[in-house]
């Protein structure tokens, strides 16, 4: 028995403008930005935030028309579950996800407690995993769309007190090119990795530092200076626009130069 060959397909369409994108902890930090661009570009935007309802009520004020912010802690599937129909129901099928919340909870490995570790991989390598299966089918019954996991550059190279956080972002990793294989070619998915970029957290990291590490910090950057918020935005869009529409399972590291893996 012989088979038909298939020649080159048309590759299914970048996401369009007026399409719908759900951001998870799209309601303050870099996820804030993130809904921000999207917004920009012409998408409506439902950013999900876990407990800070004045956080979430700035963002609604600040984006205004478009922008809805939802309480969902991703790290809970049956909240996933429910506040995926929520989406599904009241505002149709989203063409963009971006995994973007996520936990950090700091201790050496000899004093990690099962709480520590299980909050934050539930949070960050579980959440995105529940996410991602309650809007794929959707998605793929909607023709398609992009994915995005906000990986950390720590998921490649291992810090000390953070053996929680680090596992969990590896682990992101992985998890972006399994799914990357098994939604193609529908549905693409990518891990946007950020460097040192100048968030609230980033400050703080910064100050509490010893003042020869603040130094150092910045000396290991070619592009000498840490990043903006609005650049991790940028390369959001690249991922999800036409720019993007060849790239899947990849993982895009916006770092100044400073790690080049």
């Amino acid at each position: 028995m012989t088979h038909a060959q298939s020649g080159p397909q048309d590759p299914p369409p970048a996401v369009r403008p007026g399409d719908l994108a759900v951001v998870s902890g799209g309601t303050k930090g870099i996820g804030l930005e993130l809904s921000r661009a999207l917004l920009k570009t012409g998408y409506r935007v439902v950013g999900l935030y876990r407990h800070d309802g004045s956080a979430a009520a700035d963002a609604v004020d600040q984006l205004g028309d478009g922008f809805t912010a939802i309480a969902a802690d991703v790290s809970d599937p049956d909240q996933v579950r429910r506040t995926a129909e929520t989406v599904l129901t009241g505002h149709g099928v989203p063409s963009v996800l971006v995994n973007n919340a996520g936990r950090n909870i700091d201790l050496p490995f000899l004093e990690m407690t099962d709480e520590a570790w299980h909050t934050v991989v539930q949070s960050n390598l579980s959440g995105p995993f529940y996410l991602t299966r309650a809007f794929a089918r959707p998605m793929l019954d909607a023709g398609g769309g992009s994915v995005v996991n906000i990986g950390a550059t720590t998921g490649i190279r291992p810090r000390f007190n953070g053996v929680n956080y680090c596992a969990s972002k590896a682990g992101l990793l992985h998890l972006t090119k399994c799914l990357a294989l098994e939604l193609a070619p529908a549905i693409r998915v990518n891990c946007l990795i950020p460097g040192m970029i100048d968030t609230e957290d980033m400050q703080m990291r910064v100050r509490m530092a010893p003042p020869d590490h603040r130094a150092s910090l910045f000396t290991s950057i070619p592009l000498d200076r840490i990043g903006t918020p609005a650049e991790m935005a940028a390369a959001l869009l690249f991922l999800v626009g036409e720019g993007g529409r060849y790239i899947t399972g990849q993982k895009l590291i916006v770092d100044g130069g400073q790690f080049m893996w």
